[in-house]
């Protein structure tokens, strides 16, 4: 990188060059963001999310909290499994396992994992407050149509609701952050927990 004052001017240029993949993070003193809550469903769209929160954490210093909140489900009885409390051991388990492989792809950035319990927007409304969180960025499926009828939108609910800012990335839309080449990121289990 070099600094350089421009010709018939007061103004600074700096030059960087190609091989120069990071800039050192710059204080925008106007943005007091401090505490990032990513919460993640394990989907491609969590992961370009991850991609999100670790660019804003890194260029405010932010911690990052990973969140994971299991959906409480109940099955019809005649589907009841007989030891369910042994079930929710092992969905638990495997979240655990899964947040801590993604926490891996986090280096250099203060971070915390986090698993709850209940209803997604509910919980994740509930952990910004609890961490006095300054953002929020989510994930979502963009869904449409029927789907959104009877699913719900867990953003929606999160942005009606939310105690802070909330940044909301979708599967497929303009990115303002360069996205890592294919292959680069290492693919989770697709399997979800919700």
């Amino acid at each position: 990188m070099k600094l350089k004052v421009a010709p018939r001017s007061d103004s600074i240029v700096m030059e960087v060059e190609t091989r120069e993949e990071e800039l050192p993070p710059i204080a925008v003193p106007e943005l007091n963001l401090k505490k990032i809550l990513l919460p993640v469903d394990f989907s491609d769209c969590s992961q370009k999310a991850l991609h999100y929160a670790i660019s804003f954490a890194r260029q405010f210093q932010a911690q990052l909290l990973l969140l994971h909140v299991l959906e409480s489900v109940y099955p019809p009885p005649e589907l009841l499994v007989v030891d369910s409390s042994a079930l929710d051991s092992r969905v638990r388990e495997e979240a655990q396992r899964q947040l801590a492989a993604w926490a891996k792809e986090v280096p250099g950035i203060p971070l915390r994992t986090v698993i709850r319990s209940g209803n997604p927007h509910l919980e994740i409304v509930a952990a910004a407050q609890e961490n006095n969180t300054d953002l929020i960025i989510l994930g979502t499926h963009g869904r449409s149509g029927m789907a959104h009828l009877f699913l719900g939108s867990t953003a929606e609910r999160v942005v009606r609701r939310a105690p802070c800012p909330v940044m909301v990335v979708r599967e497929r839309e303009h990115d303002f952050i360069k996205m890592p080449k294919a292959g680069t990121v290492t693919r989770r289990s697709r399997s979800r927990t919700r």
